[in-house]
């Protein structure tokens, strides 16, 4: 196995709570956490990381990241909007989340506006990047193998190749963030 396979498949990129694996009642805080973590644990990097606590939640629910939660119970939506804040903060700073889910949050009360909908195109879509990122990965390692250097130059060199994308799909997010920003000042 290459070391792009092994690293990919540590990554577990393919794990992520789909729209039908989210039971139909609502949840309470306890087991939205053991949802999350009966999805993300293979993905951790150690066993002090956690996937999700209560302070996560809490904070998010402060920082007005969802739809206010009724009798302490999550729903689907919250469900679905905390899976999409799990992806974003690997990114995104909490200020940059709240800007990307304000125009999410004010479209619930829409009848125009699934969240499901949304959710299921967003699941689809991370499935693609899941297996783009594996050719991609490998593209990194053969042009790093192609250097005449030492096996420990080259793992460095891999991690500098990768945290030079990391970076630079992160400041093209924040572009974006940006943009919508703006977007959402210019219609109010």
């Amino acid at each position: 196995m290459s070391k792009s396979e092994e690293i990919t498949q540590k990554l577990s990129l393919e794990s992520t709570i789909r729209e039908e694996d989210i039971p139909s009642i609502d949840l309470y805080m306890d087991q939205v956490i053991q949802l999350f973590d009966a999805t993300y644990s293979d993905s951790l990097r150690n066993e002090e990381e956690k996937v999700l606590t209560k302070t996560m939640i809490n904070n998010y629910a402060k920082g007005k990241l969802f739809i206010p939660v009724k009798n302490k119970k999550y729903s689907k939506d919250h469900i679905m909007l905390i899976s999409l804040i799990y992806q974003l903060k690997g990114a995104l700073s909490i200020k940059d989340i709240k800007s990307v889910l304000e125009p999410l949050n004010d479209k619930m009360d829409s009848k125009d506006f699934s969240l499901g909908k949304f959710y299921s195109s967003l699941v689809k879509i991370q499935q693609k990047n899941a297996q783009d990122f594996l050719v991609e990965m490998k593209n990194h390692e053969v042009e790093v193998d192609n250097q005449e250097t030492d096996e420990m130059d080259r793992l460095i060199l891999l991690i500098a190749s990768l945290s030079n994308m990391s970076n630079a799909y992160r400041k093209a997010a924040e572009l974006l963030v940006d943009e919508l920003s703006e977007r959402r000042e210019g219609t109010k």
